[in-house]
């Protein structure tokens, strides 16, 4: 009992055994060996008189801060090791969103051929310049009837003794095969044999009504001539049969313009599937991020962003309002320059392989009306 009053007396010491520092009333540190507490008195009035020794010894306190040291250093490479297993090991692939070799920054750029030996070619390959287009036929380079298209099925329709098709349903087998549409949507038939008789039927009663005239759409013909004098590759591609649409090319007098032509023969399916676009890409070479799609509806949009190309948008058939999710909409092919071309071919993260992250949104809590004050407005 007298000990603990002595401890908690009012002479301002912190009784520390095993030679830690402590602090005093005149806020100074000191190094104390051995702190004991003698016997103490109890006088009269209260008072309590304590005697304190503290011995010192110069090899003691050396033999102290040493093992102070010591235990410093000790806790000093624990701290090391937890930090080290808490990095993660450099072996470990990390997930960032797109690929990458190790310890390579930026990545790999898909236009790159290494296989090239001039390095002159492999630097045009990797800038904006090297690009490929991709051209529908009607509505984009020569003028469009859709009423044509509409009498072709109704006439078609009446011959094979089918009920005539609503106009929504003719408007949901735009740029479809043939075939595709008579057999997934209108549902005439499954048979291969009556599937090509019909769609041969029917290529002839849309030419019969067309009666082989066609006409360049305005501007078109100057902007293939502006990409023919820069050489950029250029390809067809359409649903016609590939005789009908050989023998309008050459009518129009641009047979050596495209380097690659994709008719209905050449694929299985029509839009919105993209892939007379990939097989068109395929054919001139070029991967899809550095091909641009001309066309005129929003199913072109759509194929073409599919299969990650860029897409430009002819405003011939649907307002400028209504193809909004095109990357640039014209009235005119001629409004477009090369400039602008390179631009939509330029390197972006989807080239890399990643796409852009998506932006989350935080959800707002519900608040109840219990939880707004009514006096506070």
């Amino acid at each position: 009992m007298v000990e603990s009053i002595a401890a908690t007396s009012l002479l301002g010491h912190r009784p520390i055994c095993g030679g830690n520092l402590t602090r005093d009333v005149s806020v100074k540190r000191k190094s104390l060996n051995t702190v004991r507490f003698p016997t103490t008195e109890f006088l009269g009035g209260g008072r309590i008189v304590v005697s304190l020794a503290l011995p010192k010894s110069d090899k003691q306190d050396r033999f102290v801060f040493s093992s102070i040291k010591a235990l410093a250093v000790e806790l000093t490479r624990e701290a090391h090791a937890y930090r080290e297993e808490k990095l993660p090991n450099r072996d470990t692939k990390i997930d960032r969103g797109f690929d990458q070799r190790p310890d390579s920054w930026p990545p790999a750029n898909r236009a790159d051929k290494p296989s090239l030996r001039n390095p002159l070619l492999r630097h045009e390959r990797m800038g904006c310049g090297w690009l490929g287009a991709i051209f529908e036929w009607e509505g984009v380079l020569i003028e469009d009837n859709p009423d044509l298209e509409k009498q072709a099925w109704l006439a078609l329709s009446q011959e094979e003794g089918k009920p005539s098709p609503p106009a929504f349903i003719l408007k949901r087998i735009e740029g479809m095969k043939n075939e595709q549409a008579i057999s997934e949507v209108l549902c005439w038939s499954r048979d291969p044999a009556q599937l090509r008789r019909m769609a041969n039927r029917k290529e002839e009663i849309y030419q019969s009504l067309q009666g082989g005239i066609y006409r360049f759409l305005s501007g078109s013909k100057e902007f293939v001539s502006v990409l023919m004098h820069y050489k950029i590759p250029m390809a067809l591609v359409s649903t016609r049969p590939r005789k009908a649409l050989e023998s309008a090319i050459g009518e129009i007098g641009i047979e050596d313009t495209f380097s690659v032509i994709v008719a209905a023969e050449d694929v299985h399916r029509g839009k919105p599937d993209p892939e007379m676009f990939v097989y068109a890409a395929q054919l001139l070479n070029f991967i899809p991020e550095r091909c641009i799609v001309f066309g005129n509806s929003n199913l072109t949009v759509e194929a073409a962003h599919e299969a990650r190309m860029k897409c430009v948008a002819v405003a011939s058939k649907h307002p400028v309002y209504e193809l909004g999710a095109a990357d640039l909409v014209v009235r005119r092919l001629d409004e477009l320059s090369v400039v602008d071309l390179k631009n939509l071919a330029d390197i972006e993260m989807t080239e890399f392989g990643s796409v852009e992250p998506e932006m989350e949104l935080e959800v707002e809590k519900d608040y109840g009306s219990s939880s707004v004050d009514d006096n506070f407005w």
